[in-house]
């Protein structure tokens, strides 16, 4: 038993010292001190101070000599080592314990995905999380889809009062609702996803017709024709990008090249730069 043990605790060890090494600074929202970082990727008290630990248990934990580490440990070291669903879960075997249900939709966004939408500038691009919340966007994106102070929620928005006319509500309204529902049994403790679907229930008639049909809906290509208050009426493409790891969809939208509105999009991106 005792060697089982041991063996844990060295492949813990082992994958905490290899998820460190891989990451750079930049990936977590720091910034490098200095040219000559004799550690490959992050260094150790960087891990600690991003898991809210101290930096002798997680050092510890990396020379396999720290006890089980608990629960909020290993939710700590997830978040702080950039971990993907699937990896979570590995962490979770590897200290012995089941994996719980993340408690909550994350609404933060990595920084290779916010790093990707300031390289399109002229796409319109959002990231949109369990809810339905912008969690980011470029300057195209606030032009076009009148984000205002970032705490738009597309859903609210679909059924609480619309900014713009599009002639794809309807359809968007079942997408809506179908990925509310996934999020709703995915989250089931989270506060903020539950106040939401209050608000909607109260508030709209219509969400609560379709919520129970419990349409299906996946993310794909849509095209769709909106009038927008400054640049009139623009036929657009949506294509969504997952990122599962996050329960998060990127929504990128274009126009045909060559069209009127590819023209008022690039005519925006000017703007927006």
């Amino acid at each position: 038993m005792e060697e089982v043990v041991a063996m844990a605790r060295q492949e813990l060890a082992r994958f905490l010292r290899e998820r460190r090494t891989v990451l750079r600074p930049h990936d977590v929202g720091l910034t490098a001190t200095g040219t000559d970082r004799r550690t490959p990727g992050l260094r150790r008290e960087e891990v600690a101070d991003l898991a809210h630990m101290s930096v002798d248990y997680y050092a510890r934990l990396e020379q396999a000599r720290g006890p089980r580490p608990s629960d909020r440990i290993l939710e700590g070291l997830s978040r702080a080592l950039l971990l993907t669903s699937a990896e979570r879960s590995h962490l979770f075997r590897l200290a012995g314990t089941v994996t719980p249900p993340a408690a909550s939709a994350v609404r933060g966004v990595r920084p290779h995905v916010a790093r990707m939408l300031e390289r399109l500038p002229g796409t319109a691009a959002i990231v949109t999380d369990a809810s339905y919340g912008v969690v980011a966007w470029n300057p195209l994106a606030e032009m076009l889809l009148g984000l205002g102070d970032g705490t738009t929620n597309l859903a609210r928005r679909r059924f609480l009062g619309s900014t713009y006319e599009s002639s794809s509500a309807e359809e968007f309204g079942h997408v809506v609702v179908a990925r509310l529902q996934r999020a709703a049994e995915r989250y089931p403790h989270d506060p903020q996803l539950a106040a939401l679907l209050d608000e909607l229930h109260a508030g709209s008639e219509e969400f609560r017709r379709i919520w129970r049909t419990r349409p299906v809906h996946a993310p794909g290509h849509r095209t769709k024709t909106i009038r927008h208050p400054d640049a009139g009426t623009l036929r657009l493409n949506c294509d969504v990008l997952l990122v599962p790891e996050d329960d998060q969809e990127v929504v990128l939208v274009t126009a045909d090249a060559g069209s009127p509105s590819a023209r008022t999009l690039s005519r925006l991106a000017r703007q927006a730069v």
